[in-house]
């Protein structure tokens, strides 16, 4: 065994190095980008029939195995339309040179109590005042292509912000606020309405587009109607309607703890800088 091993190490060139390398380090940037938007939810689905695939080869399930063929052969061409916003963002990319430059995706910068505390007082505001928002908070799904339908602000949260994007008189008061750890990533941005036949009639346009990014991302939405004041949790593709301050506050907590704690299992900081901040802080 030990003389097979050297034989195929010493078959191995420069070349051959090169070339796992590259290899590597393009599955390596495929992985992270999948990773990191909506398409990781399809792709572990194409992983499930791919593994079920192969299984009822190996255990001689002719009929499953014949059903799965044929799905695959017409699949490859599903793939292409059901892909083809991430397709696209890649190939963009790709074309302007950025592939060994940056990340698809911006790195997820953690929470803090502050960014909580501010959101918190924002809603709290609208409510009192009847002013409509649409708070959208990313979680593990990353929202880019949601975020590239409005405008990229990436700046840090505080009430006065959320105030200023939602008053009326703002070209954004209309869109969604796209929340990335602590900053305010992008505004004015066109959300996806739920398709749920089996919803209230009364309703509006926000709350439906606040269920229906929840159905295609693990996001936490809060919206406040601009007729009632009445504040309105999504979450799982579901609504819950007239939530007080203090669960917003509560949910809010838990939500930039939970990422707090996860940050630090991987050995990160809490609280992630932005490039510009980074910048500044040197």
């Amino acid at each position: 065994m030990s003389q097979y091993i050297n034989t195929v190490i010493s078959s191995i060139g420069f070349t051959d190095i090169v070339d796992i390398a590259i290899i590597s380090y393009i599955v390596y940037k495929l992985l992270g980008f999948i990773k990191s938007t909506r398409a990781a939810q399809l792709a572990r689905g194409v992983a499930i029939v791919l593994v079920a695939f192969f299984a009822s080869e190996f255990f001689h399930l002719y009929a499953l195995h014949w059903l799965l063929e044929k799905l695959i052969s017409v699949g490859l061409v599903a793939l292409v339309v059901v892909f083809q916003p991430e397709l696209r963002r890649g190939l963009e990319y790709l074309g302007r040179g950025k592939l060994g430059l940056s990340r698809f995706t911006d790195e997820k910068q953690g929470g803090s109590v502050s960014a909580a505390d501010e959101m918190t007082k924002a809603i709290a505001h609208f409510a009192s005042i009847s002013e409509g928002a649409l708070i959208v908070i990313e979680r593990g799904t990353a929202l880019n292509d949601i975020a590239e339908t409005g405008t990229i602000i990436d700046a840090k949260i505080s009430e006065q912000l959320l105030e200023n994007i939602f008053y009326v008189g703002s070209p954004l008061h209309d869109g969604a606020v796209i929340i990335r750890g602590e900053r305010v990533y992008s505004a004015g941005c066109m959300l996806p309405l739920t398709e749920n036949p089996n919803l209230s009639k009364d309703l509006g346009t926000r709350h439906r587009a606040g269920i229906g990014i929840t159905e295609i991302s693990d996001a936490l939405v809060f919206i406040v109607s601009e007729e009632t004041g009445i504040i309105s949790m999504c979450e799982d593709g579901k609504i819950s309607r007239f939530i007080d301050i203090k669960t917003v506050e509560k949910t809010l907590l838990a939500h930039y703890m939970k990422q707090s704690a996860a940050n630090s299992r991987l050995g990160l900081p809490g609280i992630f800088t932005s490039g510009k901040e980074a910048d500044n802080e040197q």
